[in-house]
């Protein structure tokens, strides 16, 4: 029996449901990890970083639109793990598939680059992949939870607003993280390597130092940010940020160190807005200090090829990549070059005898007329 032979169409497809299938387990483990820690905000239950909006935009960022089956498979797979299925969860699959694909397509339409090597890129990320699209599921998800009478008209707006900033953190937080283990491929350097573990051991003393002690000590994770920024780029500081999040998170949610004797309203403000700029800060900077590196590296390149450019014209070659006109044309180029055409004629001595110049090239001149009375004339 013959072997069969896959057709092409056949292996898209294959491709196309293992991606759907692993986004969507993505999307359910993310959602799980979120939902270990929770606070109450006008009786409805929140999380302060909700995971599965970064997972979403950053699989819609790296596989593109068609993986957006995965993103409402898994939204599915989380609102199921929560209790039965009512009619208002179709209100809330669209609301948490919509919002990650309308930062997709805003963030494609401005040329979004996932290397998030741009400033520009990283103030895209956080006014439209956060902070706008994100506005979506949190205002779809909350009117519905009014239209069906789980809560009250007055307590809209309170949980309005920790729903819209837990869905933005997940952006913040997630998706560059996600998109720096996608896109990183060269290794550190032994040295590097040296100094990004002490990075590491001094973030794992300093931050539980800073987010568990009652002294109000959370200004002390903006130096670290700060070097993780400034050596390691964007996924030095970004993956400071996300773990300085987390223990965040956890003594918030426990009501310890700076979150004691607080309200729970007054941990959500305390907690978003210490996030917010924490995230804001972490992204920002090492956009600023990717760009500029780049631009130094694009202008020492430019600088390299214009001085090899004129050694050559130094040394009378035609600059490299620089074909002549005879040779795009395909023929042969004979023009000996700017520095040949400019060379002066060396000694051409007397008229009709050949210079030294000429005898060296083997360059024949026709005689002159020959002198009757000299040597070879006839009668002598």
């Amino acid at each position: 029996m013959a072997p069969v032979v896959a057709s092409p169409d056949l292996r898209r497809r294959a491709v196309l449901v293992v991606q759907t299938l692993a986004v969507a387990l993505g999307y359910y483990a993310a959602g799980r990890l979120g939902l270990v820690r929770e606070l109450v905000v006008e009786g409805a239950v929140f999380t302060p970083i909700w995971p599965p909006t970064g997972v979403a935009l950053a699989a819609l960022l790296i596989l593109g639109i068609r993986c957006w089956p995965g993103i409402t498979l898994g939204s599915l797979l989380v609102i199921m793990s929560l209790g039965p299925l009512r009619p208002a969860a179709v209100g809330n699959l669209i609301g948490n598939t919509a919002a990650p694909v309308c930062a997709y397509l805003m963030l494609r339409k401005v040329g979004f680059r996932n290397d998030l090597a741009r400033l520009r890129d990283g103030l895209a990320l956080v006014f439209l992949g956060a902070l706008t699209a994100m506005l979506l599921s949190s205002t779809v998800g909350v009117g519905l939870l009014v239209l069906t009478d789980r809560l009250a008209a007055h307590s809209f707006w309170p949980v309005w607003l920790a729903w819209w900033v837990g869905d933005a953190m997940g952006v913040l937080i997630v998706t560059p993280v996600l998109l720096v283990l996608h896109t990183v491929t060269r290794p550190f350097r032994l040295s590097r390597w040296k100094e990004a573990l002490g990075l590491a051991l001094v973030t794992c003393a300093l931050v539980p130092l800073a987010t568990y002690s009652s002294v109000s000590l959370l200004f002390l994770v903006y130096p670290l940010l700060i070097w993780a920024a400034l050596r390691f780029e964007l996924a030095g500081s970004m993956l400071c940020a996300l773990f300085t999040s987390v223990l965040a998170t956890v003594a918030a949610t426990d009501g310890v160190g700076p979150f004691e004797r607080l309200s729970r309203i007054e941990v959500m403000i305390k907690l978003q807005a210490f996030n917010g700029t924490m995230a804001l800060t972490a992204l920002l900077l090492s956009a600023v200090i990717a760009e500029q590196r780049n631009t130094r590296r694009s202008v020492e390149r430019a600088c390299q090829e214009l001085v090899e450019v004129l050694e050559h014209l130094a040394a009378g070659d035609a600059p490299p990549g620089r074909p002549t006109k005879d040779a795009e044309n395909g023929t042969p180029s004979t023009d000996p070059g700017p520095v040949e055409k400019a060379r002066p004629v060396q000694n051409p001595g007397p008229a009709g005898n050949p210079g030294p110049g000429d005898a060296a090239r083997g360059v024949d001149r026709p005689e002159g007329p020959k002198d009757p009375d000299g040597p070879g004339s006839a009668g002598s």
